[in-house]
């Protein structure tokens, strides 16, 4: 009984003391697929924000996923695996790229990449910060935008992401209603080019 009661205590000492590290594999081998609404803050290097949005996301692993920036103005970054469209609706312009170019070192990779997340980033536990278990992730890759990704889960769902890049910038994603495992229509992973919009790339 004094065994049993011992497995049992370092069981559940294990799991309540894991590291962001350790959250996030749990992350990425529990949600195939997943939503949820998202805001977004942008600041300088003095901190001052000087961007705002939200908007909606999907991903279903690996490879697809789907942000929807709905406020202040409206645009779509859409991936079905193997492209990646963004449409600025004001300009009314599509960019076009092969995923594995845009994807590489980015937070979609950490979120819709494949399983071998470590091949791309460099990974550790940075402790507990507003009641958050956080990791950093570094991209190995030095050819991308983001200097450092820093995550923050609570229990196996990621809340908070905060990206800073080589201009000084920090960009923070706060994520709410996540919905594990939704059904996700196939169709929410692909995009149809407006007609008479401007298209650049591929």
């Amino acid at each position: 009984m004094r065994l049993i009661i011992l497995v049992i205590a370092l069981v559940f000492s294990s799991t309540s003391h894991a590291g962001g590290v350790e959250r996030l594999r749990a992350f990425i081998a529990g949600a195939k697929t997943a939503q949820a609404d998202f805001s977004q803050t942008v600041s300088d290097k003095s901190g001052r924000v000087n961007q705002q949005t939200r908007g909606k996301m999907l991903f279903a692993r690996p490879g697809k996923f789907r942000w929807d920036y709905v406020a202040p103005y409206e645009q779509v970054i859409v991936s079905d695996g193997n492209k990646l469209w963004l449409y600025d609706t004001d300009l009314d312009q599509v960019s076009v790229r092969s995923l594995s170019e845009a994807i590489a070192g980015t937070p979609a990779a950490l979120l819709a990449g494949d399983n071998a997340i470590e091949r791309y980033f460099t990974l550790k536990n940075t402790g507990t910060r507003e009641g958050l278990e956080w990791l950093e992730a570094t991209p190995k890759n030095r050819d991308t935008t983001f200097e450092r990704i820093r995550m923050g889960f609570r229990e196996d769902v990621l809340v908070r992401m905060e990206l800073d890049d080589f201009f000084g910038q920090r960009t923070v994603l706060t994520l709410s209603n996540f919905v594990r495992n939704p059904r996700i229509a196939s169709s929410q992973f692909t995009f149809t080019i407006p007609k008479g919009a401007d298209v650049i790339g591929d």
